[in-house]
């Protein structure tokens, strides 16, 4: 009798009160986040069926605005984001094995290589700023150093054939810009509305020398039979839009995934995961997994495609 009624009495660790065992917990779990993981697919699936559905209409003007984002920073995040999906894969495997000491330092670096990653995007999001090219009236800054990071700007501005542009180039040049905080020279790239800023058309006069427009193109970026920068550059600003939109989101996305990380990390401290219950690791690791799963669609399609247009492919 003794036996029976502390059998009837015991309760595993980390089994929910509603349950009957903990094989019905984890069930029910991992049916929830795979609910949950179905429902951001739809969420993140119209938002790369409206970049598909407006780069088929601007294939141009979409490889305009994706040439001019940093690869080389968009690939070290990539890289970043990828280690971190090892980290948290491990992080799960040392909670089913009950190993508290490697749990702590792989959710812990899985948080240090998320902090990158939103680090790196900070700083292109304000190499954005700088720029000119944030989307959004009234926050890119007023006086752009010059647009000199701008090559749309520079390749307009300084044509071989113009026998001012020497000296213009040299007015421009970094050299000739103060470099203290808050001092800036005035010179022909001022923005004082600190509005969207993009005046290079060379993809679409390239597209239209090699006849493969779309027709949507030929409307779109044309006026009177002439290329109008005005259009054009309202098309490439429907792509920095969606950049900025599924960009935004996604590290919106990782933050939420950083706060996860922080409660696991106090739990996994107090030594809370063990191999009869490691669910919310392993829930949290499909979590994370699927917003890395997210950059790896977004990478190629913002940063590489369209890139062959810069060397002439069709």
């Amino acid at each position: 009798m003794a036996h029976t009624h502390e059998h009837e009495h015991y309760h595993p660790p980390g089994l929910q009160h509603q349950f009957e065992d903990m094989a019905q917990q984890a069930e029910s779990d991992s049916i929830g986040m795979w609910m949950f993981l179905v429902q951001e697919i739809m969420f993140f699936g119209g938002l790369f069926t409206v970049y598909l559905v407006f780069r088929s209409k601007y294939p141009m003007a979409f490889a305009a605005g994706s040439n001019h984002l940093d690869v080389f920073w968009g690939t070290v995040n990539t890289l970043v984001l990828i280690v971190s999906s090892l980290t948290m894969a491990l992080a799960v495997h040392f909670a089913q094995l009950g190993k508290r000491n490697l749990q702590v330092i792989l959710i812990a670096a899985t948080m240090v290589l998320g902090t990158v990653f939103l680090g790196v995007k900070a700083i292109e999001y304000t190499n954005k700023y700088y720029e000119g090219i944030v989307p959004v009236k009234g926050l890119n800054l007023k006086t752009p150093k010059g647009n000199v990071h701008n090559p749309a700007a520079t390749a307009t501005k300084h044509s071989p054939t113009d026998p001012d542009s020497e000296n213009r180039q040299s007015l421009d040049s970094p050299s000739s810009i103060e470099k203290k905080e808050g001092e800036y020279n005035e010179h022909e790239y001022v923005n004082p509305t600190a509005d969207f800023v993009w005046e290079d058309t060379s993809l679409a006069a390239k597209a239209r020398d090699g006849g493969y427009l779309t027709n949507d193109e030929k409307i779109g970026y044309f006026s009177n039979g002439e290329i109008d920068a005005a259009k054009f550059r309202d098309k490439v600003r429907i792509f920095f839009w969606i950049y900025f939109a599924m960009t935004g989101l996604h590290a919106l996305h990782m933050i939420i995934g950083l706060g996860i990380m922080t409660w696991l990390l106090w739990k996994a401290w107090k030594g809370t995961f063990v191999p009869e219950f490691y669910a919310p690791v392993e829930m949290a690791g499909l979590y994370w997994h699927f917003v890395d799963i997210v950059w790896i669609f977004l990478f190629p399609l913002l940063y590489l495609l369209g890139r062959h247009f810069l060397h002439g492919g069709h």
